[in-house]
């Protein structure tokens, strides 16, 4: 079944109508009595599908990453001056 509303009918019942598109019917929106928008049941993925899971066990990254001993040491002097934009 389809169904017109204008745009200003739209904007204040639009949680009815997207329950109407979902039992199966078309929802046509009108501007100045010219249809502008159809509104649709989606065919994209169902609402609630399950992501694959990451493993988020403490602990489980050891053994696979390194940190530098020095990698909270100060940066050389000419890094400090390439960033400020200074020049020899």
């Amino acid at each position: 079944m389809e169904k017109i509303v204008n745009i200003h009918m739209a904007k204040t019942t639009l949680s009815k109508l997207v329950a109407e598109v979902e039992q199966g019917e078309t929802v046509f929106i009108a501007r100045a009595g010219k249809t502008v928008a159809k509104l649709t049941a989606s065919k994209g993925p169902k609402r609630g599908k399950a992501k694959p899971k990451i493993d988020r066990t403490p602990g489980f990254m050891k053994g696979k990453i390194w940190i530098s001993p020095d990698f909270d040491d100060p940066l050389p002097e000419e890094f400090l001056k390439a960033f400020r934009g200074e020049s020899d």
